[in-house]
């Protein structure tokens, strides 16, 4: 048994081979002006998802303090 059948995970990872003719189907298809624009957009849309993210998680962390405080005991009795 290899490694490879063991984790069939990494069958799917591409080699240098399939990078480069993806790269070139890419260029084909787009064309080099076109590549650049897809490019920020594709940064634009990972900085909102992340920032999305963050922003939630802060939301849930603010709640879950907001939560103990309430539901700590008051030292004054």
């Amino acid at each position: 048994m290899t490694f490879l059948s063991s984790n069939p995970l990494l069958l799917f990872i591409p080699n240098t081979t399939e990078m480069i003719v993806t790269l070139l189907i890419v260029v084909l298809l787009f064309g080099g002006k076109k590549i650049p624009e897809l490019a920020r957009g594709l940064g634009k849309g990972i900085r909102e998802f992340n920032d999305a993210k963050d922003g939630i998680k802060s939301e849930i962390e603010s709640g879950m303090k907001d939560k103990e405080k309430v539901n700590a005991p008051n030292s004054n009795n």
